[in-house]
This record gives C-alpha cells, sequence and structure tokens, in this order.
C-alpha cells in the first residue's frame, strides 16, 4: 500500500524565505512499497535534512495526483524556476491563513466552534496538506 508523506526541512525554509516565499516550506510525496523515512534520508533540493512530519496510507493515489489536486490550491515552487530545488517535485510553499481557515472551519463542523487561538505547528500544516491531497 502506498503511502502520501509530508515532509519539511528547515534549510530549504530558510532558503525559501530568504526568496521571499515565507518559511512554510513542505515536501509532498507518494511512496509505493517503500518507507518514507528512507527517501528523506537521501533527501531531496540538494538538502539531507528532510524529516517525515505525516503520513497516511492511500489507496489508488500516485504522486502525479497527489501533486496536481495540491497544486489546485498551493503554490508549488517549481523546479525549473528554483534552481535550488534541483528537480524536487512536490515542493509547496504553505500559506498560514489558509491553514488556520481549514482548522476553524474543520472544528465549527465537528460542533466545537470556541475560538481558541492556536500556533500552527508542522502537524498542522501536514495535516492540511494530507486532507487536500486526498480529496
Amino acid at each position: 500500500m502506498a503511502v502520501l508523506f509530508v515532509a519539511r526541512s528547515p534549510r530549504v525554509g530558510k532558503w525559501s524565505s530568504d526568496v521571499g516565499r515565507g518559511k512554510n516550506v513542505y515536501k509532498v510525496g507518494v511512496a509505493e512499497g517503500e518507507d518514507p523515512k528512507a527517501l528523506a534520508a537521501a533527501g531531496w533540493a540538494g538538502e539531507s535534512d528532510w524529516k517525515i512530519v505525516a503520513g497516511r496510507e492511500v489507496e489508488g493515489l500516485d504522486e502525479d495526483q497527489a501533486i496536481e489536486r495540491l497544486a489546485k490550491r498551493e503554490r508549488m515552487l517549481d523546479p525549473n524556476l528554483y534552481p535550488k530545488l534541483k528537480g524536487a517535485r512536490g515542493v509547496f510553499s504553505v500559506d498560514a491563513g489558509h491553514v488556520e481557515n481549514h482548522i476553524v472551519v474543520s472544528r465549527a463542523l465537528a460542533g466545537d466552534s470556541d475560538r481558541i487561538e492556536a500556533r500552527l505547528k508542522p502537524a498542522d500544516f501536514a495535516a492540511y496538506l494530507i486532507h487536500n491531497a486526498t480529496r
């Protein structure tokens, strides 16, 4: 079974912030028959400090479909435009406002509409990306 994963690299986040794309940069991919942690250890975009933030087993979803679905909602960093990415597809710059709205709407639909100011964590970004990739 394939695993949809979200990975984060502090170095790529710093680079992205330096070029004006924000620090919330995540790699989304699908590992079919492989351990996502082994893929993260090999690294993407010339960096080897990637950590898997979250993952979920999915059926009938490949990496191209997941990237296509997410590209409709979030900015994918084009590997042809940014040489730093070195051809890595599926690297997204995620707007924190979108994640906050997702959390508020999810809580409201679940019946827990209390307005709680929460700091966004990488796990919140990962849950948002996985939710939108599997829709």
